[in-house]
C-alpha cells in the first residue's frame, strides 16, 4: 500500500482551495463542480478537502476543526528550503501564526501556522 491522499473535512471547499494556493503556493490538480471536493498538487501524496456536508454523508461522525478550538492532534507538513519566507506569505494570506521558525537541534527549520479551518500546518525544511 502507499499514502494516496490526506483529506481535510473543511465548511467551505474552494475557500480552502484559494487559501491553500496564496498561502503555501500549492496548485489545484482537481475541484468537483459541486465544490463539495477538491485536491491540491502536493507530489505522489494528494491533499484533498472535502466539504463537512458531504463528509457527513459517508455514514459516519467527525469532530469538525474550527480555528476558535484547541488543534485536532494531526498536522499536515508542508517542506520548503525557506521557512522564513514561506512563514511569512502564509501569515500573510491569513494563516494563524502558532509557532514562529525555529532551528531543532537536529539542524531541521520549522515553523507552524494554522489554516482557515484550524488545521495545523507545519513549515519545514526538508530532512535528509
Amino acid at each position: 500500500m502507499k499514502l494516496g491522499y490526506v483529506i481535510l473535512y473543511v465548511q467551505d471547499v474552494e475557500a480552502a482551495v484559494v487559501f491553500y494556493e496564496r498561502a503555501f503556493g500549492l496548485t489545484r490538480r482537481f475541484v468537483h463542480e459541486s465544490n463539495q471536493y477538491a485536491e491540491m498538487e502536493t507530489g505522489s501524496t494528494a491533499l484533498a478537502f472535502v466539504s463537512e456536508s458531504l463528509a457527513g454523508s459517508h455514514g459516519f461522525s467527525f469532530r469538525a476543526s474550527r480555528p476558535t478550538e484547541l488543534a485536532a492532534a494531526v498536522e499536515i507538513a508542508l517542506t520548503t528550503p525557506d521557512v522564513p519566507a514561506a512563514f511569512e506569505v502564509a501569515v500573510a494570506a491569513g494563516a494563524a501564526a502558532v509557532s514562529a521558525p525555529k532551528t531543532k537541534p537536529w539542524g531541521q527549520t520549522v515553523a507552524y501556522v494554522r489554516d482557515l479551518d484550524g488545521f495545523l500546518v507545519e513549515l519545514c525544511t526538508p530532512m535528509g
